[in-house]
């Protein structure tokens, strides 16, 4: 079993700054990939950032504004999010990948509200 949890989010104005972290614990957890994804209320989830050992990718809507990192062979997980915007407001989930199983592990998110 695979426990994930978020760190950070909170309150900011447009144009502020806030890290998020992702931590991922169980017995023998080898991570294989992992994503932040966001939802804001009434919206579908997603993709916000993703990093593996091969690739690193973020979504057009943040690019330029966003980072997602990852220490080589951690189980953690950081999402730098500057210059913040209205629409950033949602509720961000860290989602965790191993390589010893398909599930999909996830965390139970961490709201980000962002005013104008």
């Amino acid at each position: 079993q695979v426990h994930v949890w978020e760190i950070g989010g909170g309150s900011v104005q447009a144009g502020g700054s806030l890290r998020l972290s992702c931590v991922a614990a169980g017995s023998r957890v080898y991570v294989q990939s992992m994503a932040w994804y966001r939802q804001a209320p009434g919206m579908r989830r997603e993709l916000v950032a993703f990093t593996s050992s091969s690739s690193t990718t973020v979504a057009d809507t943040v690019k330029g504004r966003f980072t997602i990192s990852r220490e080589e062979y951690s189980a953690a997980a950081f999402l730098q999010m500057n210059n913040l915007e209205p629409n950033d407001t949602a509720v961000y989930y860290c989602c965790v990948r191993t390589f010893q199983s398909t599930t999909d592990y996830w965390g139970q998110g961490t709201q980000v509200t962002v005013s104008s």
